[in-house]
């Protein structure tokens, strides 16, 4: 980790000095109290570290969010966060290229991939390939963040959280196999030694040789990852984790409508990106934490944690992109060609570094009870990118038969940024009884960014201080059942592209548009049946940016109105496990006087209705074996903001046999899998991204063999 990037702040002394002083700290702690580190592997998780609530079951939190484990990222073999929509039907793809980083939309808003995504606990940029063989769960709260994040998009948060140190000896090797001689092979290690056990460590190692059966997508991925910890004492805890992963892969080109028509679903194996210059994107990522926690008594306890993500990109890509022969640069040509651009932004560095203090505790006044926590974060960002080609070079089709000369020339000048953001929050669960809380939270936060062209030129920068606050009441109206109301804002700032032959105020910082979140819903269940029912509205400020085809100034102009009812629910008994969750958006555009013809029309790449259901049995004939479903259904989408051309619904069906049993006395488990079992051809999301309509295809059928042997 670079210390320069802290020498000077108030937080790094604070953070440096809780880490040297750890041992004077736990000599004098009183006994009692810090949860276990260690984490059982498969295990569910009993409350979501996104949420800032600490220690509080989800299942007792007036919010709405998903935590999606390690044993069913295995068996469903996801690999990146593209993969996760098929787990939450509030949750669905947003330009989802193979070969590229991924964006999620949550509510029907599309997560920032700079200020929506954690990393335990602590910030991190998505603009990059993220594995998932060394996360033991993904949490995804849905809604406005405003409590748990400075700046960041309405839909929600992503947090991924490693694999920690086991309390029993793991040694667990997995290998995979799919249709077209993908190979995956990973080993897990976890443990403890020393005389006390008090050492753990847990260590990741994963390879995997990528060929799918889409065409000039095959590449390569690794990962390697350590975690340990020292406990201290009964009061102090030292952890630490470290992660080095690289990825190289051609990335997917999207296809597009064709003049004004909506071509029929294509063969999914064709990829556009398929000139013979075509080079791989590479993602490398260097990533770390460390964290020292601290029980002060039976009441209270402290936590200081840094980390730091490094990463290189060369962004690389035959970029389909409009058709100048008619004049349209937002979609193909009528005889399915378009105009092909030589694009290559190499050297790419993004550097996050973010410290935070925590400290939480309970307090009692008369007879009630205030869980309390109080946190202080600082985050420090540097972009360093190099000048970048994006040049012409031909016209391609959508037969991806035509081919083109390259022209790497570094012709159009990159954007370098700094950011800066200290924050301040607070959380407050006031307990008046065994049934009635209430909940109030604010995070104030003080942010300052610069950018400056690579050339030296359209220098930006400002500076905001912004405050969200997020309050609400449940009520335990039996054992088993909880309902809740919750009201919250967050935020957003945007500057104007510096840009002036387009923009009047290029440059300028917008003010800050703040969202704003009503959420009511209800919890119930036990072990064996729990499930989720949620109703929103969210309220979010629009600019005229996208709308701004010719010279104009931007501005605020309208909202987006999200309202919607999730549902969710999971049962087991006997052979059985059902389980699926259901979505019903209603989102409009409003107010705007930009485009008054856009008023009351939907988003594009959001469907109405979202279903996703799993079903299980477990033959009793032949223990260990289980036969799974998982069916995958979105509705009606926009293709166009004025809804002039929609997508499709679509359906798709995956099955999985599992069979578990001994091997030589080791436990080993198989899976046999098939994705898009019907091999349906569909669209499957239609972004409206980069002033451009984008449609992408569902994956065609793909069998997956995997193997897992814990010795």
């Amino acid at each position: 980790m670079n210390a320069r990037l802290f020498s000077h702040s108030p937080l790094s002394r604070a953070l440096a000095a809780a880490l040297l002083t750890f041992g004077a700290c736990g000599a004098h702690a009183q006994s009692q109290a810090l949860p276990e580190v260690t984490v059982n592997d498969g295990a569910a998780a009993p409350q979501a570290d996104i949420s800032g609530f600490g220690d509080v079951p989800l299942r007792e939190l007036p919010l709405s969010a998903t935590v999606i484990d390690s044993q069913q990222l295995r068996t469903s073999g996801a690999r990146r966060l593209a993969d996760l929509t098929q787990f939450d039907a509030s949750v669905t793809d947003a330009y989802n290229s193979a070969g590229y980083w991924d964006y999620l939309t949550v509510r029907g808003f599309v997560l920032d991939n700079r200020f929506n995504y954690r990393r335990e606990g602590l910030p991190i940029s998505a603009e990059t390939a993220i594995p998932l063989d060394n996360k033991e769960r993904i949490e995804i709260l849905r809604g406005t963040s405003g409590i748990q994040a400075g700046t960041s998009a309405p839909g929600g948060l992503v947090n991924y959280v490693v694999k920690r140190p086991t309390e029993q000896d793991l040694r667990t090797i997995r290998l995979e196999t799919t249709s077209r001689g993908s190979v995956l092979s990973a080993l897990d290690l976890g443990g403890r030694f020393g005389e006390n056990r008090q050492f753990g460590y847990r260590l990741n190692v994963a390879g995997e040789k990528l060929n799918p059966l889409t065409h000039n997508l095959d590449g390569s991925r690794r990962i390697f990852s350590l975690a340990a910890d020292w406990r201290i004492t009964r009061d102090s805890v030292l952890e630490f984790e470290v992660e080095q992963s690289q990825k190289q892969q051609p990335s997917q080109n999207g296809f597009s409508l064709l003049g004004n028509t909506l071509p029929a679903p294509v063969d999914p194996r064709i990829n556009l990106n398929n000139q013979p210059w075509s080079q791989p994107s590479v993602f490398k990522a260097l990533t770390g934490t460390v964290r020292f926690s601290q029980a002060l008594n039976a009441d209270w306890r402290w936590s200081a944690q840094i980390g730091q993500q490094r990463l290189k990109t060369d962004d690389r890509l035959a970029y389909a992109f409009g058709c100048g022969a008619e004049g349209n640069y937002d979609r193909y040509c009528s005889d399915g060609t378009f105009d092909v651009y030589d694009f290559r932004s190499e050297n790419e560095r993004r550097t996050q570094t973010a410290g935070s203090l925590n400290l939480r505790g309970n307090v009692m006044t008369g007879s009630v009870r205030h869980e309390l926590g109080f946190g202080l974060l600082q985050s420090r960002v540097r972009n360093r990118f190099q000048d970048q080609a994006y040049n012409y070079v031909g016209t391609g089709n959508i037969w991806a038969t035509a081919m083109t000369p390259a022209d790497p020339r570094l012709t159009d000048a990159n954007t370098n940024r700094n950011e800066r953001s200290t924050e301040l929050s607070v959380q407050d669960a006031i307990r008046w009884n065994d049934r009635f809380t209430t909940w109030i939270g604010a995070r104030h936060t003080r942010l300052s960014r610069d950018s400056i062209r690579t050339d030296g030129s359209r220098p930006t920068g400002y500076s905001d201080s912004i405050t969200t606050p997020w309050i609400a009441a449940s009520y335990t109206i039996q054992p088993g059942l909880l309902a809740y109301a919750s009201w919250g804002k967050g935020v957003e700032s945007q500057v104007v592209p510096n840009k002036s032959s387009q923009y009047a105020n290029a440059g300028e910082a917008l003010p800050a548009l703040q969202s704003r979140q009503w959420e009511l819903g209800l919890k119930g269940g036990d072990t064996a049946f729990n499930w989720q029912v949620a109703w929103f509205d969210i309220s979010r400020p629009m600019t005229n940016l996208d709308l701004c085809g010719e010279f104009c100034t931007v501005r605020n102009d309208g909202r987006a109105v999200h309202r919607g009812l999730e549902a969710g629910a999971q049962w087991s008994g006997g052979p059985w496990r059902l389980g699926g969750s259901l979505a019903l958006i209603d989102a409009k555009r409003r107010g705007s006087t930009t485009a008054p013809e856009l008023n009351g029309q939907a988003p594009t790449n959001v469907p109405k209705q979202v279903l996703r259901a799993q079903a299980a049995y477990r033959f009793a004939s032949v223990p260990g074996l289980e036969l799974a479903g998982q069916l995958s259904y979105e509705g009606r989408r926009n293709v166009l903001p004025d809804s002039s051309i929609r997508l499709p619904s679509w359906t798709r069906l995956d099955a999985v046999l599992r069979y578990d049993t001994k091997l030589g006395g080791m436990n080993t488990s198989w899976t046999l899998a098939v994705d898009n079992l019907f091999d349906r051809r569909y669209w499957k999301e239609s972004p409206y991204q980069f002033s451009h309509v984008y449609l992408f295809p569902g994956a065609p059928r793909t069998l997956r063999l995997g193997v897992s042997i814990a010795m």
